[in-house]
């Protein structure tokens, strides 16, 4: 039976626990302690608290939670009174003479907070506020340069998104309307705003990592956006610098890869059972094409530091997103039609149609209405029909934008991809 140092109605904890408790809440202390120190040194300013400090507020929120329990709450109320009085009493000496910063303030409070909440016995979130925490303190530097360089129209971008995610989003009505009652506004909403999310997130990559930053990470991460700006801009780039061909065709077909990945979320985020039977033709697809990718960028490795700018756009294309949305309705509306009138042969045309522009709009509707319209098999073969045609399509610009050179690159690599949904077909209809 286990041995209760402390046991009383409201808590219990054993002599073990109690230790490594305790020396979680050192090690917390220490750490925070020890970046706002050393973050002292480095600019050679007066420290407001360091390791010893630090370790010592994590004790003392650690024996404040402790005299909680054991005598009163009260007493770890009047001890957390007694530290914020004696930071604000620092802090106000310290801004008297000039320096208005409360960061390491602010720290030491979490720090004594951090320390009570190890001890009731949450270390997992303890440790998890501490590392974000350590992380804010130590990218101070690259946080100012990253804010610096932040544009008035990406500030609207995100308060935009903001607006329509918490303000107009929650309130949609969550019913079905129109002809065969797959009109959803909530659903409509929810498409809107997790793919002009997706958008967003591909454009601050970009922006923070810099799409000049190497050939390759600019097709992965541009691939968020559109995988066939990316194979338009680099093909088209062929053209001036022959002797990245290599690195260009890696670049494509790395968008390519982040395509089927990009199939792989809308599957899942709305339909997961649709997903299990896509897992294996949706893998064999991605290992080819970043297998493919993986080779030219070794072909032309030497020249992995050369540089190309990829245009950004604007961040938050709202037009583009509702634009999207109305796709996305009349996808569900002409793959009803088509289900009623013409049968499987119906959605699999939309699906080739619909995804020469856009596989994600197809891609949401097929997963959407196999829930209940369309059965499995017909719904899996119709993603990998819309997927197999926007790289076709893809195909297409490449051969006709790139370079003579580079053309014999796209067959090899395509020319992969297609052989691999040959055999993605094969293994759905198995």
């Amino acid at each position: 039976m286990d041995h209760y140092i402390i046991d009383t109605v409201e808590f219990k904890v054993t002599q073990l626990d109690l230790f490594i408790r305790l020396l979680v809440a050192c090690g917390i202390g220490l750490l925070l302690g020890l970046e706002r120190e050393h973050s002292a040194l480095v600019k050679k300013e007066h420290v407001f608290a360091g390791i010893r400090t630090f370790v010592l507020l994590a004790l003392t929120g650690f024996t404040g939670a402790a005299l909680h329990f054991l005598l009163s709450p009260w007493i770890f109320v009047m001890i957390m009174l007694a530290v914020m009085i004696l930071t604000g009493i620092s802090y106000w000496i310290t801004s008297s003479k000039g320096d208005i910063g409360s960061t390491s303030e602010l720290a030491a409070l979490l720090t004594m907070l951090l320390g009570a909440l190890t001890f009731v016995g949450y270390i997992e979130i303890s440790l998890m506020i501490t590392v974000i925490v350590l992380v804010i303190l130590s990218s101070k530097m690259q946080l100012m340069n990253m804010i610096g360089r932040i544009t008035q129209e990406e500030i609207y971008a995100l308060v935009r998104f903001v607006v329509v995610a918490l303000l107009i989003f929650p309130f949609l009505p969550n019913e079905n309307y129109g002809p065969y009652e797959v009109i959803n506004p909530r659903e409509i909403g929810w498409v809107i705003i997790l793919t002009s999310g997706i958008g967003f997130l591909g454009y601050l990559l970009m922006r923070i990592l810099g799409a000049n930053k190497g050939i390759l990470l600019t097709g992965i991460v541009g691939g968020l956006v559109s995988s066939t700006m990316v194979t338009w801009v680099f093909s088209k780039k062929s053209k001036e610098e022959h002797a990245l061909n290599s690195l260009y065709t890696s670049a494509i077909l790395a968008a390519c890869t982040i395509m089927v990945v990009r199939v792989f979320l809308w599957v899942f985020l709305f339909n997961k059972t649709l997903l299990i039977g896509l897992i294996l033709p949706l893998s064999i697809l991605f290992l080819t094409a970043a297998g493919a990718t993986v080779y030219f960028y070794v072909l032309n490795k030497k020249d992995n530091k050369s540089e190309t700018n990829l245009p950004l756009g604007k961040p938050l294309e709202m037009t583009n997103a509702i634009l999207f949305g109305v796709l996305y309705v009349a996808i569900l509306l002409v793959i009803s039609f088509a289900n009623e009138y013409l049968g499987n042969q119906g959605i699999f045309i939309t699906s080739a149609i619909a995804g020469a522009s856009d596989v994600d709009a197809i891609s949401i509707s097929i997963s959407k209405m196999s829930v209940s319209t369309i059965s499995v098999t017909t719904a899996q073969n119709a993603i990998l029909i819309a997927t197999l045609s926007n790289t076709i399509a893809k195909f297409a610009i490449a051969l006709w934008a790139s370079s003579k050179e580079m053309r014999k690159n796209i067959l090899i690599g395509y020319g992969l991809i297609f052989a691999a949904a040959a055999v993605a077909f094969v293994v759905v209809n198995l």
